[in-house]
């Protein structure tokens, strides 16, 4: 894809952003020849690690330096636990990252189960809920940073009014959960409850979804977001919305995770991965789903990351390699400021797209 056209060096008509922040999905780096994968789509996975390497490289000179990056799971391919490699390509494609000039924040994915189990990857360099939020404004109003229950979700505010939600998109799942646990039953649960439904396509072993107790805890910080007046953006390896997907990359419980975010004007944007064809939605309720492109599907001379520019009114997306560059204003701005970041020369498409 052509780099960004218009006036995306981190200027608008309101000048610099709040802050910016980068984005990248799939990488699944492994040390094995290029080929197709079961969906016959190539994966390119001799280049993953210079993507990568690339991308870090264009983050670390950019004029505004991210703030963070968002990681959106699958991080090493499921290839290394076959290979008995899963510790130490994990290990290399973090000493890479050690590079970065700014923090990670990681997302679980599939790949991630498929390597290792739960109760590894909560003591791993995974588990970022170390950058979770500990600012606490009175006892009665903050909510917990981290989750309490048996997932891996967490919240960081990294610029005032604004807020990021790590969600765990398997906590539900077949994958990564111990014979005979809690975790286990309540998902095989969910499934013999679902199985008659003949929407169910996407109730398959790579998905999974979020459980009660998670979404419940999601309510009550979403709620504290509204009280506040904050703007909120969600990340989870998982797409939740199916206008947002090209394949059968959805949350099991994806209707529920919809009814929840939905219900609160805090929520503007949804960051996702695992369908590595990428996607995009604006949903009835303004929220943004966007489904990055996979690292792992991108060839030489290609790659897929973004770094977001964030303003006031809305934020832009600024593309490299198969990810699009969008302007993506706020629900609240939708309408009145649809033009605001494109007076300077780019313009949009249907989609929100920059063209």
């Amino acid at each position: 894809m052509a780099e960004a056209r218009g006036n995306l060096d981190g200027s608008s008509r309101h000048g610099r952003p709040c802050f910016t922040f980068g984005v990248i999905a799939d990488i699944q780096y492994a040390d094995k020849a290029d080929g197709p994968s079961c969906w016959k789509t190539m994966r390119y996975y001799s280049q993953s690690c210079l993507h990568l390497q690339d991308a870090i490289k264009r983050w670390n000179a950019e004029d505004i330096a991210p703030k963070f990056v968002l990681q959106l799971g699958d991080i090493i391919d499921c290839f290394n636990k076959r290979a008995g490699m899963s510790e130490a390509s994990l290990q290399k494609i973090l000493t890479m990252m050690m590079a970065a000039k700014m923090p990670f924040h990681h997302v679980w994915g599939n790949h991630e189960f498929y390597n290792f189990s739960r109760d590894y990857l909560m003591a791993s360099k995974l588990n970022t809920s170390c950058l979770e939020d500990t600012r606490i404004d009175s006892p009665d109003q903050s909510p917990e940073g981290t989750s309490e229950g048996d997932y891996y979700a967490y919240h960081f505010s990294p610029y005032t009014k604004f807020r990021f939600i790590v969600v765990d998109t398997y906590d539900l799942s077949t994958i990564g959960r111990e014979l005979n646990s809690d975790g286990l039953r309540k998902s095989l649960a969910f499934l013999d409850n679902n199985q008659s439904n003949c929407n169910g396509f996407h109730l398959l072993e790579f998905n999974g979804g979020m459980g009660k107790e998670q979404l419940a805890w999601l309510n009550d910080v979403l709620t504290y977001s509204d009280k506040k007046g904050e703007r909120v953006i969600i990340a989870g390896h998982i797409p939740v919305h199916p206008k947002a997907i090209h394949s059968l990359c959805l949350a099991w419980n994806y209707d529920e995770i919809l009814r929840t975010i939905q219900s609160h004007q805090s929520v503007v944007c949804y960051f996702a991965g695992h369908d590595h064809n990428g996607g995009y939605h604006l949903d009835s309720h303004g929220i943004h789903h966007i489904t990055m492109e996979g690292v792992i599907e991108s060839p030489s001379g290609s790659n897929a990351f973004g770094t977001v520019y964030v303003y006031e009114d809305g934020f832009i997306l600024r593309g490299r390699g198969r990810v699009r560059d969008r302007y993506l204003p706020y629900r609240m701005a939708h309408k009145a400021n649809s033009s605001s970041c494109t007076s300077s020369g780019a313009s949009l498409g249907q989609d929100n797209t920059l063209i």
